[in-house]
């Protein structure tokens, strides 16, 4: 296996991949994304996320993570959000999961990050016990709120 940057001439692969999460978290209809959109904000002047790709020995795609800084107050130290994490089925139990979250809890230490963290569905009870087998704390205390559509549209043009 190898994990690796994604280069601009991967965005089919992702985009694969995004919509293999988005069928695998039962929602295959959710995903809107534009192509062009998503090469700019990943691969354009200024890219807003990376993208960890793991491939088998024979160059085929078998997951990928994707990630951005965030910023802690507390910590005065940056610190990495994990959006996405995805291993096709065929893939999985073979350490695919495991290598990326080693390899991005590499860069974070690399980069003088403070936390490595994500959010998982509460239903997705293989991914859960995954997480804790690495150390990871859920942090059920925190609820996570999202403004979208419409509310998002309202509240960024009142004056």
């Amino acid at each position: 296996m190898s994990l690796r940057f994604a280069r601009e001439s991967d965005l089919d692969t992702i985009i694969e991949l995004i919509r293999g999460l988005a069928e695998y978290e039962r929602e295959p209809d959710a995903v809107r994304l534009d192509p062009e959109e998503l090469r700019r904000h990943l691969f354009g002047p200024h890219p807003y996320a990376e993208v960890l790709i793991a491939e088998t020995d024979e160059g085929e795609p078998a997951g990928f993570a994707l990630f951005f800084h965030n910023f802690s107050t507390w910590e005065g130290r940056p610190g990495i959000w994990l959006e996405d994490l995805f291993v096709k089925p065929g893939f999985r139990r073979r350490g695919y999961g495991r290598a990326l979250l080693t390899r991005l809890a590499q860069i974070a230490v690399e980069r003088g990050c403070a936390r490595l963290e994500w959010s998982v569905l509460d239903w997705n009870e293989p991914a859960i016990a995954f997480y804790k087998s690495l150390g990871a704390i859920a942090m059920d205390e925190w609820t996570t709120y999202r403004l979208t559509g419409e509310a998002l549209e309202s509240l960024g043009n009142a004056e």
